[in-house]
């Protein structure tokens, strides 16, 4: 069997920093752009736009409108509903343009040639603190599509909201009064951006410097950022070729990381570029577990490695999972044996349109077999290469290996099954006719994404997600090779910033899952891994994982402590931005209540949870779940609290993740308070302890 082995080298990509902004207020910034469309027929593309992660903002021309340009961000959750007030673009292939976009409080305002466009509100973000930020020409975003036929005069960012004057003044390749963030004026050979913040630029499919501007055409894109590696273009589908010799980096958290990251939350150390950050294959294998998720380095979309003894502290390994020694980027799968218990993975090769399977081949799974496709045949015998494949799965039922393949659309999850994994039979639809949408309450083409199916009790479990929905489940039973839920419900709130699940079977038998934490300024973070169990009562209990509480210093406990209805309790003697609490009301009554982790000292500014009984809702900063108490019914929290992220769990029954962003070096607020809503009510008990980090010292744990 042939194997990807590669030599262990070491690529450290260090973060750089920026002096923070000195406008008023971070969400504040303005977009300018002076531009020529030559074909008005190529769309969805960008004249300018910054990026963080997988958030963005840009000048976007004809996305959902054809001719109309518009505010474009990621998921349109900064961009006009309602554009029917906009106007398409008139101007012939030889006439200049200036579009400008204001972010300035909670309104964006959009200008053409100095004259207003568009105007509406919208809860803007901060894009330019983060020292991790891109710049991107043509591509919508990285990670996008979508392209502009034309070419850029000079394009502009501005740490502030320029006024109409201001902007009405601004002149193409003439500096202005007020000095830009970023400015490329596209003079000479080279898309040299003039203050040097972005001193790396990436130009692909065409896209050149030429007269003075940016030429782009239906490929042509270009990246600026203030790393090589920030620098690179991907493309919804697949990334562009690698070319040089491949020598893996191993990811390696810094000795001084900014005060603002989490420290017992497993998270990517070094930026390398937008979402996703997936967790993927996932295995207990000699004496250690196992995980991968996706990452971008300099080679394209790679699986990082960590392993960990204990689920808690981990070791990254080379990513040797890349496309120079897969062929292919490396997008969803999962993990699995073989039934002579050689580790294995099954994951969607980005740009191959297959999905493919490869097998460890050392101990440390340092080592794997070159993938080998993953194809159906149907019932007359024939390959079926036209299928639209997308996220596997595979696992094992006795002597059978099924094999899912997810779907990001309304087309049905398929199912096939093999003996050898070599040789797939086709059997339709993974999702049974008698898939009752009343009773589950969700359609039966809601799509199955990052799927994940295994056995808890005598059910069968498949977690993944809707990109429109979020993280969920489903509870049920195979009936003729077809899975029948008869259960589903959301797996980390309304929200789908809990995303992308992932599980493993412990040494003990345990099922524990880990999601990605989609958004905020810390990218690539791992949510807390959490055991799933299900009772004899059928419903679905999560945990945090009992491993966890090695973590624990410092008990504090405080009894029969009253949460006032007129203002927080602050608790005196508990505090800190590394903390687990246990919170326990035996009475809970029918009053709302809650708690507020990282608050100043009056009680304040701080993130709220709340146990709203009279809506039945888990509320967590903006992030809300079901949760509705028996009567009678005990509450038990345990609120996990790190740097910036917290994770609340409720009654076993809830989990939701969210984070209250706060700047390197800013004030760390770290007060715990109480609050009722409508009377008093005694809190029996809560038991607080400080959190060890876990990436301190020796992390070849």
């Amino acid at each position: 069997m042939k194997k990807i082995s590669i030599a262990l080298g070491c690529m450290l990509v260090a973060m750089t920093s920026t002096a923070p902004l000195l406008h008023a207020q971070a969400t504040d910034k303005t977009l300018v752009s002076w531009v020529t469309l030559t074909d008005k027929a190529v769309r969805a593309g960008s004249v300018l736009t910054i990026q963080d992660g997988d958030r963005f903002d840009g000048i976007i021309f004809a996305e959902r409108d054809a001719g109309k340009w518009m505010a474009g961000s990621n998921n349109f959750h900064r961009t006009q509903e309602n554009r029917t007030g906009s106007s398409e673009e008139t101007a012939d292939d030889r006439t200049l343009v200036q579009l400008a976009i204001v972010y300035q409080g909670d309104r964006i305002s959009i200008y053409r040639n100095g004259e207003p466009y568009a105007s509406y509100e919208a809860e803007n973000i901060d894009l330019l603190s983060s020292p991790n930020n891109i710049v991107v020409f043509g591509l919508r975003h990285v990670g996008g599509d979508g392209s502009i036929a034309g070419s850029v005069e000079d394009a502009r960012i501005y740490d502030r909201a320029l006024t109409v004057a201001q902007i009405k003044a601004l002149e193409p390749n003439e500096p202005s009064s007020i000095e830009p963030y970023a400015w490329w004026d596209f003079e000479g050979k080279e898309a040299i951006e003039r203050t040097g913040r972005y001193s790396h630029r990436k130009m692909e499919g065409g896209a050149k410097v030429q007269d003075g501007k940016l030429l782009l055409g239906p490929d042509g894109a270009l990246t600026a950022a203030r790393t090589e590696d920030g620098a690179f273009i991907y493309r919804r589908g697949g990334a562009t070729v690698f070319v040089g010799p491949y020598v893996p980096d191993t990811p390696a958290w810094p000795e001084n990381p900014p005060d603002n990251w989490p420290i017992y939350h497993l998270a990517h150390p070094t930026w390398s570029g937008p979402a996703p950050f997936d967790p993927n294959p996932a295995l207990f294998y000699k004496g250690r577990y196992h995980l991968h998720y996706i990452y971008r380095n300099r080679a394209g979309i790679a699986f990082a490695h960590v392993s960990s003894i204990d689920m808690v502290h981990w070791k990254w390994h080379p990513t040797v999972l890349a496309p120079p020694t897969t062929g292919h980027g490396m997008f969803s799968g999962t993990g699995f044996f073989t039934r002579q218990g050689q580790p294995a993975m099954v994951y969607h090769g980005a740009g191959s349109g297959r999905n493919w399977i490869a097998y460890g081949l050392d101990d440390d799974l340092n080592e794997w077999s070159e993938p080998e496709v993953m194809l159906p045949r149907d019932e007359d015998g024939r390959l079926i290469e036209d299928m639209p494949y997308f996220d596997p799965d595979i696992w094992r039922d006795g002597d059978v290996f099924y094999g899912l393949n997810g779907v990001s659309s309304k087309e049905p999850a398929q199912i096939m099954k093999s003996e050898n994994l070599k040789d797939w039979s086709d059997l339709g639809e993974l999702l049974h006719p008698d898939f009752d949408e009343k009773k589950l309450g969700v359609s039966k083409s809601e799509d199955i994404s990052c799927p994940n199916m295994f056995q808890l009790g005598d059910k069968w479990v498949l977690v993944c997600i809707s990109h429109r929905l979020g993280c969920r489940y489903f509870i049920g039973d195979f009936v003729d090779e077809q899975f029948l839920p008869e259960h589903h419900a959301l797996l980390g709130g309304n929200s789908s910033r809990y995303f992308a699940p992932e599980s493993l079977l412990t040494l003990d038998g345990r099922r524990v899952n880990w999601a990605w934490f989609r958004g905020g300024p810390m990218k690539g973070v791992q949510s807390l891994p959490i055991d799933l169990e299900l009772p004899a009562d059928g419903i679905l209990r999560v945990k945090p994982l009992r491993e966890l509480e090695t973590l624990r210093y410092d008990r504090r406990i405080q009894t029969d402590v009253a949460a006032r209805q007129d203002s927080p309790v602050l608790l005196e003697d508990i505090h800190g931005e590394h903390l687990e609490l246990e919170v326990v009301v035996e009475e809970p009554g029918e009053q709302s209540f809650g708690v507020d982790v990282l608050c100043d000292d009056q009680g304040g500014a701080g993130l709220r949870i709340t146990v709203n009984r009279e809506d039945g809702l888990l509320e967590v900063g903006g992030e809300t779940a079901p949760l509705v108490l028996e009567s009678g019914e005990p509450l038990h929290l345990r609120i996990f609290v790190d740097t910036t992220l917290v994770e609340v769990f409720a009654n076993e029954r809830q989990i939701i993740m969210t984070d209250k962003p706060r700047a390197a070096g800013a004030t760390i607020n770290d007060r715990v308070a109480l609050f009722a809503q409508g009377a008093d009510l005694k809190v029996d008990k809560i038991t607080a302890w400080k959190m060890k980090a876990v990436f301190e010292g020796d992390t070849t744990y």
